[in-house]
């Protein structure tokens, strides 16, 4: 798998157009795409200021919570969208000429471009309640690659098991919910049992959630960050980049036939 000049064009245009056909039979297109996380966040923001709810770790509820939920809108999202990546594109699987392994990286890509949206509104949100921002902030963006390099492995994998599982997305879509509440999205591990928490920290989200956190609140760099936790989230997405495209390959001869 290697990008050439020619590869990056073609990449580029595909991403732009799959931002504009994502929501092209709606009247407000590509607005619903920040629409749907913002509304969440909005909620929460006005029901726990409404209901007084008691800061967590000190930090104002909301937030404490978007630092760690808009990232994981981005794997839920990159997730999702390149489970059924190759029946979407099937039209181009089947052109023996085009690099159809770039497919799950426009998903990912497009979904990569509306979190960085979104990121802005996290920045305000911080700037609105007095925070000022701190070369820290900058791990903010580290984070949000960390989640793109663990996606590319899982969408390679999804994305091929999907050709001849087509019940593929409705189980992903279980395992994610299931994986949110395994991530420290809206609990806090200070308020964890020790125990519990020793099987969550494998969670290599847990990396991710806990990162923003102290980048934006605390204003520590992902550089402070133990040896050991950065070295097990890499290891971690590199296996699963080697599992994922390993799938991929040995299933990719047979897309044509199925799709």
């Amino acid at each position: 798998m290697k990008f050439s000049m020619e590869d990056i064009r073609l990449l580029l245009s595909l991403v732009k157009n799959d931002l504009k056909s994502r929501y092209s039979g709606s009247a407000l297109g590509l607005v619903w795409a920040f629409v749907q996380p913002l509304v969440t966040v909005v909620v929460f923001w006005f029901v726990f200021t409404g209901m007084r709810n008691p800061p967590v770790d000190d930090v104002p509820f909301i937030l404490w919570f978007v630092a760690a939920y808009i990232p994981w809108t981005f794997f839920n999202d990159g997730l999702l969208s390149t489970t059924n990546v190759f029946y979407e594109y099937s039209y181009l699987v089947k052109k023996m000429k085009f690099k159809i392994w770039l497919l799950p990286i426009i998903k990912l890509l497009s979904s990569f471009c509306i979190h960085l949206f979104l990121l802005l509104f996290v920045f305000f949100l911080y700037i609105l309640y007095g925070y000022i921002p701190t070369v820290a902030w900058v791990s903010v963006l580290y984070y949000s690659v960390c989640v793109f390099a663990l996606l590319i492995g899982l969408a390679y994998f999804v994305g091929a098991v999907s050709v001849f599982f087509k019940d593929a997305a409705q189980l992903v879509n279980i395992l994610l919910q299931l994986g949110f509440w395994m991530t420290p999205v809206f609990w806090s591990p200070t308020t964890m049992n020790e125990k519990v928490m020793k099987v969550l920290r494998f969670n290599p989200l847990y990396y991710v959630m806990e990162g923003n956190r102290a980048a934006l609140i605390e204003g520590a760099g992902f550089w402070n960050r133990s040896i050991k936790e950065t070295a097990y989230f890499w290891l971690f997405s590199f296996v699963m980049l080697a599992m994922g495209t390993r799938v991929y390959k040995n299933l990719r001869a047979h897309f044509s036939d199925l799709l």
